[in-house]
């Protein structure tokens, strides 16, 4: 009995280590696509997806493809701010350094095309009285 629990273990950690590899590969391919690279990260990869896709889709419709900065870092705080609460930070240029303090699961720094995005979340607290 004991030879057949070991061996039904091992099946599922083998199949567990297929579906990590497929999806990281499928995240590889994703991230080909949109010309994505992650320089950094502490964030779930459905955030990261949606950062990705909405920092994509607003750099594809700047007029004459001319980055406008502020405007894709509005546009990325904005979406995550009404997606996932208050406090989102995004900072975005082609050359910048940064010190942040960060939100656990809320840090993504990651380049498209020539441009490199921070995006943060901060705690926010009430105010004492």
């Amino acid at each position: 009995m004991a030879g057949v629990e070991e061996e039904l273990e091992r099946r599922s950690k083998f199949l567990s280590s297929l579906i990590q590899k497929k999806k990281a590969v499928e995240q590889q391919q994703q991230q080909e696509v949109l010309n994505v690279r992650v320089r950094a990260s502490d964030m779930p990869l459905a955030l990261q997806k949606r950062a990705f896709q909405c920092a994509r889709n607003h750099l594809d419709s700047m007029p004459n493809k001319r980055l406008d900065s502020k405007r894709l870092a509005l546009a990325l705080k904005k979406e995550f701010d009404s997606a996932y609460g208050p406090a989102w930070h995004c900072i975005v240029g082609t050359s910048f350094g940064s010190y942040v303090t960060h939100s656990l699961g809320g840090f993504l720094y990651f380049s498209i095309d020539k441009v490199y995005i921070l995006l943060f979340k901060t705690a926010v607290e009430p105010l004492q009285r």
